[in-house]
């Protein structure tokens, strides 16, 4: 049977909706918002666009003539939730609570589960998230930081890496359950994960510093130097949390997180305007040394994890939007190609992963799994 499923993905400034016959997608449309567009809702928390959103995504079922009799199942991001393991939830009183009271987090991806939930209800079909980002499947000694009040915490691009570890199992003839990976998605952020028999029992944090320095992220950084920064009287809390994410990595030693645009001018020389880059700060011989230690940082993450799967490793699998960088993949692969086959999926098909998951839950309801 081609089930047909509704994919409903919020993010902070957009929504990206998606509806599938099957395997066949039938439309997919990427709303963008500005910040007039959600101005009215400054200071208010993310559920207050709840029916902004839903009638988006109401507007681009029926542009594409899609009834909502069609639907068999209605799937949304997962949201911020309370740490679970990886699955696919259906959609509950307790789950619709903790998204709407955002009990780990205000963001936007709350609204994925509440709105399919709202549609399907009306559809009358189950209604699911899967794999979000607090998928915590660690095991005990992972944990462990040296500071017992400041365990290590898993945060990471859970829907990505399970999907993709899905499709080198497939690759390897093997089911998922079945194998000894170790995943890597580099984008804005990176996360590393080793995954053992379908659960990822080791992951860096990648949302709040842990790991290799990315495009916009510092990674772990020496401690003591950050405890001087911390207490000079030079910076706010704003000010390091921002070095941590969103102004650390290459974009503080390039002046650009655009990997694309530094890899133009290590080539060419040229600058695309607004890029950031600044020839006179910034030589192509630095810009060229920060990409390759960028990848230098990643491989070390990688290879500390096969001290994990205790050197049993079926396939390193890269994937996210660094992956499509010819530079950087050559870069790992020269330190890490050593270890096992490895295996490259570029970008991040959250959609069609979402997609995935309903299905394999309308075909065997027995994995879906409750939130409480």
């Amino acid at each position: 049977m081609d089930y047909s499923i509704l994919v409903i993905n919020p993010g902070s400034t957009s929504d990206d909706i998606a509806f599938f016959r099957g395997n066949k997608l039938v439309f997919s449309k990427v709303v963008r918002y500005t910040p007039a567009d959600l101005a009215h809702f400054d200071g208010k928390k993310i559920t207050s666009q709840f029916e902004f959103r839903k009638k988006v995504v109401m507007g681009a079922l029926r542009e594409n003539g899609i009834e909502l009799s069609e639907l068999n199942a209605v799937i949304g991001r997962g949201g911020v939730v309370k740490p679970i393991p990886g699955g696919t939830y259906a959609m509950n009183d307790a789950l619709s609570r903790d998204l709407t009271e955002g009990v780990m987090g205000d963001h936007a991806s709350n609204l994925g589960g509440l709105i399919a939930a709202e549609i399907a209800r009306e559809a009358k079909v189950p209604s699911f998230i899967a794999d979000p980002v607090v998928v915590d499947e660690l095991e005990p000694l992972a944990r462990y930081s040296g500071m017992p009040e400041n365990p290590r915490v898993s945060i990471f691009h859970a829907l990505n890496q399970k999907c993709v570890a899905r499709m080198a199992a497939a690759r390897l003839g093997k089911k998922y359950e079945d194998c000894r990976l170790i995943v890597m998605h580099a984008g804005g952020g990176v996360s590393v994960g080793a995954h053992i028999n379908g659960k990822i029992v080791d992951v860096n944090n990648a949302l709040e510093g842990d790991g290799p320095f990315t495009p916009q992220r510092s990674g772990g950084v020496p401690s003591g130097g950050l405890v001087k920064m911390c207490f000079s009287g030079k910076y706010t809390q704003t000010d390091i949390k921002l070095k941590i994410k969103g102004r650390g990595g290459l974009v503080a030693y390039t002046g650009t997180s655009d990997l694309v645009a530094l890899e133009k001018y290590i080539e060419t020389g040229e600058t695309a305007p607004g890029s950031g880059i600044d020839p006179a700060k910034l030589s192509r011989a630095a810009a060229k040394e920060c990409i390759e230690a960028m990848a230098y940082q990643m491989a070390k993450e990688i290879c500390s994890l096969s001290a994990v799967l205790k050197g049993r490793i079926d396939a390193i699998v890269l994937t996210g939007g660094i992956a499509y960088s010819v530079r950087v993949m050559s870069l790992l692969e020269e330190r890490i190609s050593w270890l096992a086959p490895v295996f490259k999926f570029p970008g991040g098909d959250e959609k069609s992963a979402l997609r995935d998951a309903a299905l394999r839950a309308l075909k065997d309801p027995s994995t879906v799994q409750t939130y409480s």
